[in-house]
């Protein structure tokens, strides 16, 4: 049976992160957590956000998807100094445990070190071939978990462009986000505006709903060739 490609970093996603020198500040940061219906690849499953300090100017982002037997986690470690913000460590990992999911998943895991006294990026785990070497970083490079939270505060404060460099997966890539207008979303039963905004590169596309005042995208949809990869709908934050 065919390999189905591995779930790319989201949040999301890009994707990756959020956060890159955004111009929000520090005190502007808060704790949430946020629940998701998750479709992974065709299987249902429950999704969940969460944004916690660590202890001074560190917060981790985590993101963590389980059901039908898989279970892919996401996580991010950054820094907010001021206004800027900046990635420390993130690890990737997904897994399929049981049922058809352990037939569809290759387990993998990959960590990342951001060392901004070298400025390098450092790559560990389950990295692909040709890309293990180390990444020159910039000021204001993300990671997928840290770009997302960036996304939706620049889309919220009316940014433009929505354009951001992801370093993950051993390369650095530009992200570039359109706005495509606005839509209604379901939330906790409720119909919401959101807006639209989309990347596109090659095969992949990702799309997120915003919803002014919300931390998080009330959608987040990935699509390789067309076809749905991960799509999560946000059910509640607090």
């Amino acid at each position: 049976m065919k390999t189905r490609p591995p779930m790319t970093r989201l949040l999301a996603t890009a994707g990756a992160a959020l956060l890159a020198i955004a111009a929000i500040p520090a005190s502007a940061i808060e704790p949430f957590n946020a629940t998701y219906q998750a479709n992974y690849m065709g299987m249902r499953a429950q999704a969940n956000m969460t944004l916690a300090q660590e202890g001074g100017n560190r917060w981790k982002y985590d993101l963590q998807v389980a059901g039908a037997g898989a279970r892919l986690q996401q996580a991010t470690v950054f820094e907010a100094n001021g206004e800027q913000w900046r990635p420390v460590s993130s690890n990737d990992s997904q897994r399929g445990e049981s049922g058809l999911a352990a037939m569809l998943l290759k387990n993998r895991e990959v960590n990342t070190v951001y060392d901004w006294s070298a400025n390098q990026a450092r790559f560990s785990g389950d990295v692909r071939e040709g890309q293990g070497a180390p990444v020159a970083l910039q000021a204001g490079d993300l990671d997928g978990m840290l770009m997302n939270l960036v996304l939706v505060r620049d889309v919220q404060a009316g940014k433009s462009p929505l354009r951001y460099r992801l370093v993950e997966d051993g390369r650095a890539k530009r992200q570039l986000f359109e706005r495509t207008g606005t839509e209604q979303v379901t939330v906790g039963g409720r119909s919401l505006q959101a807006t639209k905004v989309v990347r596109t590169d090659g095969r992949r596309e990702i799309i997120a709903w915003i919803v002014d005042d919300m931390p998080v995208p009330a959608r987040l949809l990935q699509r390789r060739d067309g076809k749905d990869v991960i799509d999560l709908r946000l059910q509640a934050v607090n």
